[in-house]
């Protein structure tokens, strides 16, 4: 489906898919537990943990930052990661309303 498309959706529906999308990557979901499990983060510790490049590690970064996952705050020339919480939370709160009202009993 392309992009020009989704206005025929409500925001919560978009806003959902974004997420998702987000989360779709097994690299997106190793960096957020990474991060939530520290006080901050800086690329060079998610390149040691993780196992990937600098620059892939970055754009991973960016993607999750575009939904709000992530806050940053520069650190001298490094730039530190931490969770958004207030985000996280109201993602939460939106994961859960969804499959909350999914009716297990059709078909």
């Amino acid at each position: 489906m392309g992009a020009t498309k989704t206005h025929i959706f409500s925001p919560r529906h978009n806003e959902l898919a974004k997420i998702a999308k987000v989360m779709a990557h097994p690299a997106r979901v190793a960096i957020l537990e990474y991060i939530s499990k520290q006080e901050n983060c800086i690329c060079t510790d998610l390149v040691d943990e993780i196992g990937l490049a600098q620059p892939t590690i970055s754009q991973h970064l960016n993607e999750i930052k575009k939904v709000g996952l992530l806050d940053g705050t520069f650190e001298g020339k490094n730039l530190c990661y931490c969770i958004n919480k207030e985000r996280w939370g109201h993602v939460q709160e939106l994961l859960s309303s969804f499959f909350v009202n999914i009716n297990l009993n059709c078909c």
